[in-house]
């Protein structure tokens, strides 16, 4: 196949514009918001789970499943709305939404008002990826694509690391200048905190609203290249959210024929008895409603997307490349969520360390390791693949996790706290270069017009496998085994599941790679 970045003789590659780079910043800035807003919640587990009355696992389910499953599930109608819409728009009223939900979680006074809120904020925040990604994907030539969205991913763990610090510093700057019930309007330092970060993501939004709109498809080849379709682009997106909200996708289904209908009522069947089952054996009954609804609507929009969009449905559930790197990084997820929401905790438990210490060593050096991480992958994948061998991105992925373990492994087994502050820099430096080379995969390997859709179906592996079960499972074992070391080592059973998943991507693409030769 040919390269469309490989000029004709006597002709330059595709120039970068400067407005480009311009463009990742700003996105780069929603991104670090995007990540305190939704990190904020691990600093102040102490005062939260005291003032909330929650346990480990309960807490695992607001970090995760609360806003995962909600997350991955708008992320899939958004997307699409994103390959029909203004990419700019939609990620501005999204960052709108979000900041919104994250102030109102500072109004939160029970476990319910806090679990509506974290479900608030995934919906909105999952308008970020699908849009962030197309339109890097459309401002850098495919030669660069892994960078920028590497650079753009740094957000993940620059936010992370500086939510640590933002939120200590607000909750125990409140809490220090009252007497104990003496509050402003009764609000505890982690409400404030909560507040202080959420209300200024309502002013960056018109800062993204005012970003240029790239032409789609601009650096790929005319082939690649689709109008996007005709019509309201909001009736196609509440016609899609029917085919992935509960009920109305028993409407869906219907309108498809009499099979389809039945075939859903089955697949709900089925998924209902399956949560009960494992409600029935382990408890939380809240989680395994909120994941069976996740998983039959994830079948609802499968089924619907097969008949309604053939072309998307075949580049994403057909393609083993896809859906290798899809789920191999969303297991990948599922060690790094886990660490995301309870190494704080760990450390603070552990080596009884205080909230101030913890911000600044393990969120800056785990920001400093994930930003350095993703950006060094997400390079590494480009140079190897020379802009087209993408099963030279997967080994970067494979590279990342298989070097991860070790520094993860001494941290977790480690007495000394300077072994364990020693170790977080490699752990996330080696586990986030997995995801520079995963982000950087999919969107080579699939069309134009379908690329905020696929976006949207890799991190909908990365929050259903990652962010919606591991927080979950390490919470989990914690409480059930007493020891959060035990939750933290649990979730890497999950590895081996993940290299199977990467290594059949990796042998796909190679396989075409070496017939496009």
């Amino acid at each position: 196949m040919e390269d469309p970045e490989t000029p004709a003789r006597g002709e330059k590659a595709p120039r970068i514009e400067p407005y480009s780079w311009y463009a990742l910043g700003v996105l780069v800035i929603v991104y670090i918001l995007n990540f305190i807003d939704r990190q904020l919640l691990t600093i102040l587990a102490v005062d939260l789970k005291r003032d909330l009355g929650i346990s480990d696992s309960e807490f695992g389910f607001l970090y995760g499943t609360a806003f995962g499953v909600f997350y991955a599930l708008f992320g899939i109608p958004l997307g699409k709305l994103a390959d029909r819409w203004t990419r700019t728009r939609l990620l501005a009223i999204g960052l709108a939404v979000w900041s919104a939900m994250t102030a109102l979680s500072g109004l939160s006074r029970n476990f319910t008002q806090l679990g509506l809120a974290r479900i608030g904020v995934g919906v909105g925040e999952a308008s970020a990826g699908p849009s962030a990604y197309s339109l890097l994907s459309d401002y850098f030539p495919p030669r660069r694509r892994a960078t920028a969205i590497a650079i753009y991913s740094a957000g993940i763990y620059l936010g992370g690391g500086v939510s640590l610090f933002i939120g200590s510093s607000i909750a125990n700057a409140w809490n220090s200048g009252f007497a104990p019930g003496a509050h402003p309007f009764g609000l505890a330092g982690w409400q404030v905190a909560f507040l202080a970060v959420g209300l200024p993501g309502l002013l960056l939004a018109g800062w993204v609203n005012s970003l240029r709109e790239p032409a789609r498809g601009r650096y790929d080849p005319p082939a690649h290249r689709r109008a996007p379709p005709e019509g309201s682009p909001f009736k196609a997106f509440l016609a899609d959210l029917g085919t992935i909200v509960p009920p109305f996708t028993l409407i869906a289904a219907a309108r498809r024929g009499g099979g389809a209908l039945t075939a859903n009522i089955a697949a709900a069947a089925i998924i209902a008895a399956l949560a009960a089952g494992i409600t029935a054996l382990l408890g939380d009954p809240v989680q395994w409603i909120a994941l069976g609804v996740g998983s039959y609507a994830i079948f609802s929009w499968a089924a619907s997307l097969r008949v309604q969009d053939p072309a998307a449905f075949a580049a994403i559930w057909k393609s083993p490349s896809v859906l290798g790197v899809t789920i191999g990084y969303g297991l990948i997820s599922f060690v790094s969520y886990a660490n995301s929401a309870f190494g704080p905790l760990y450390a603070i438990r552990t080596f009884h360390a205080s909230t101030d210490e913890v911000a600044i060593m393990v969120g800056g050096l785990a920001a400093a390791g994930g930003a350095a991480g993703v950006i060094a992958g997400g390079a590494m994948a480009d140079r190897l693949s020379r802009g087209h061998d993408n099963a030279r991105r997967v080994l970067v992925v494979i590279g990342g996790l298989a070097a991860g373990l070790l520094p993860y492994a001494v941290m977790l087994t480690t007495d000394s706290k300077a072994v364990f502050y020693a170790m977080v820099f490699p752990t996330w430096f080696l586990l986030s270069a997995a995801l520079g080379g995963a982000s950087g995969t999919i969107v080579n390997i699939v069309p134009p017009q379908v690329r905020a859709t696929a976006t949207a179906a890799f991190l909908l592996g990365a929050t259903m496998l990652g962010l919606a079960l591991g927080p979950y499972a390490a919470g989990r074992l914690s409480t059930d085994f007493g020891s959060l070391k035990v939750g933290l080592v649990g979730v890497l059973a999950v590895v081996p599941i993940a290299f199977a998943a990467l290594f059949i991507a990796w042998r796909a693409l190679n396989r075409q790679h070496q017939g496009e030769g």
